[in-house]
């Protein structure tokens, strides 16, 4: 495991393999000398050089300082490995021990470390390249000479004898310096598109990560929202729960109550009804005719009925208040969805829309709910009103806050909803509802659909699966958002931007009639 993370600690960061003669630039990054020297050739010509790990800029070239404590250590580390020698290049002369090649000569066909490449420089037959395994590479498969020229017609690297005896005679040749400076000069035109791509990237990903944030946080806002809300809307409900359970108790003990006096007072009835059958009872069993005939208010005895309706009138008043609880149980649930209004429960808000900004050619309800597609409706010419399109916007703006209000597209083929700037343009035929950068709209044309904004269009996949559509405004965070109100709702399209003036709701109709069906604010 030690070995695995030195060996990581010890790789170059542009090869990926072990440090060959290291060098280190000016801020403290090392890296083999042959691989930071084609690097640095690469960015000559481009205004400067940088590091390739850190990005530090440099006007001049920088110089390569030696690291001589990290070659050791690269020794040492590669001394310590079985095997890994040999997939190093050492210099051929450094027979005692193994020091890397910095240099090859094809003329000579060995390998050169920094000491033994000073003495090769003073000789200018000895063609000198950088390292590699395999010399033959560098010499031509047929004439077995060095590779000196560049057809350009083969696009191929060629000796002298390929040039005057071999298959490339008469071909346009260059010499391999000025073909691989031409290449190097294609190499860094293509190395500005890579570069140019990347940092494009680059910009994509933290403009994404920077949206993803502010979701995050705004679904962190929400649950804490939400959270809040439950907690409020349980106590309100343990509240009207209380309360109308204090109404039910309090409504049985006093039924009970009542009953319990019914029902005592009928006692007290029948102890004198039975008192009264006793006596009848007893006159009944008399034989002396005289002592019955003279028993008085026998009359009275069987009057009952009188009483028995009074009981029967007091007990039809007893029973519970049921449309009472049932008053106060609704009442209080529509005050406890009243008073949710700061959370997600929203009321509704009035939408309507403005003539003085429709088309001539459209005619605008009563209510100012709907448009549809008429005939000239001689409406004065004002620079509001729009003149190339059958548009019109809403007599509201939104500079803040959320908003969604939904539009009831059902009786037209042919129309745009959406939002835009009051400062869009009234007379020119850029006016039309998401053909510029000042508006955003979701359009149907037969059975085609589509979002808008900024004249680029994005075909929707399907047709709508309904006719009632939803427009969502979070001007703040920057969106408007498209949904189709099925079951479950879909969304279709959610335009993003920072918005600069406030939004009007606005209404295109080509065929039919569109109308404005509800909203909400938030």
């Amino acid at each position: 495991m030690a070995s695995a993370g030195l060996r990581e600690e010890l790789e170059c960061s542009i090869c990926l393999s072990i440090y060959t003669d290291p060098v280190t630039l000016r801020c403290g990054h090392n890296f083999c000398r042959g691989c930071i020297h084609r690097v640095l050739a690469t960015q000559e010509g481009s205004g400067g050089y940088s590091c390739p790990e850190c990005r530090e800029a440099f006007q001049e070239r920088p110089a390569l300082q030696r690291n001589i404590k990290l070659r050791n250590i690269v020794e040492n580390f590669l001394s310590t490995q079985p095997g890994q020698e040999e997939s190093q290049v050492f210099c051929s002369h450094c027979i005692h021990t193994p020091v890397p090649a910095v240099r090859s000569c094809l003329l000579c066909e060995v390998y050169l470390c920094e000491n033994h490449l000073r003495v090769h420089k003073k000789s200018p037959e000895h063609v000198l390249c950088d390292p590699t395994t395999s010399l033959e590479d560098r010499k031509c498969s047929t004439h077995k000479k060095i590779l000196e020229y560049y057809c350009t017609d083969d696009s191929s690297c060629i000796c002298v004898s390929c040039c005057l005896i071999g298959k490339h005679k008469g071909h346009q040749m260059e010499s391999l310096e000025e073909a691989s400076e031409k290449k190097k000069t294609k190499l860094r035109d293509f190395l500005q598109e890579v570069m140019s791509l990347r940092e494009e990237n680059e910009k994509r990903v933290q403009s994404l990560e920077e949206r993803r944030r502010k979701a995050q946080e705004k679904a962190a806002d929400e649950t804490e929202t939400v959270t809040a809300l439950f907690i409020e809307l349980r106590r309100r409900l343990e509240e009207l729960e209380k309360r109308v359970l204090s109404d039910l108790t309090r409504q049985g003990e006093r039924v009970s109550l009542y009953y319990d006096d019914v029902i005592r007072q009928l006692e007290i009835k029948k102890e004198e009804l039975s008192r009264k059958m006793r006596h009848i009872e007893e006159l009944c069993n008399m034989t002396d005719p005289l002592t019955v005939l003279q028993e008085s208010h026998t009359g009275d005895m069987c009057d009952t009925e009188e009483g028995d309706n009074e009981d029967r009138d007091r007990h039809d008043g007893g029973d519970l208040d049921v449309a009472g609880i049932s008053h106060t149980l609704h009442t209080g649930l529509s005050d406890v969805m009243s008073g949710m209004t700061g959370g997600i429960y929203i009321q509704p808000a009035d939408i309507s829309l403005d003539v003085n900004t429709a088309r001539d050619y459209l005619q605008i309800s009563d209510d100012r709910k709907s448009a549809s597609r008429a005939g000239r409706q001689n409406r004065p010419d004002t620079a509001e009103r729009f003149q190339d399109w059958p548009q019109v916007l809403s007599s509201q703006r939104f500079s803040s806050g959320r908003h969604y209000w939904e539009v009831d597209v059902g009786g037209s083929e042919s129309w745009t909803v959406g939002m835009c700037y009051p400062s869009i343009d009234r007379r020119e035929g850029q006016s039309l509802i998401g053909c510029n950068n000042k508006s955003w709209g979701l359009d149907r044309s037969g059975d085609q659909y589509s979002v808008r904004h900024d004249n680029k269009m994005i075909r929707l996949p399907d047709k709508l699966p309904s006719d009632r559509v939803r427009i969502y405004l979070d001007y703040e965070v920057g969106q408007i958002s498209f949904y189709a109100l099925c079951d479950p709702i879909r969304h279709l399209h959610t335009f993003t931007a920072t918005f600069t003036e406030p939004l009007h709701t606005a209404l295109g109709v080509w065929r039919g009639c569109v109308k404005i069906s509800g909203g909400n604010q938030k």
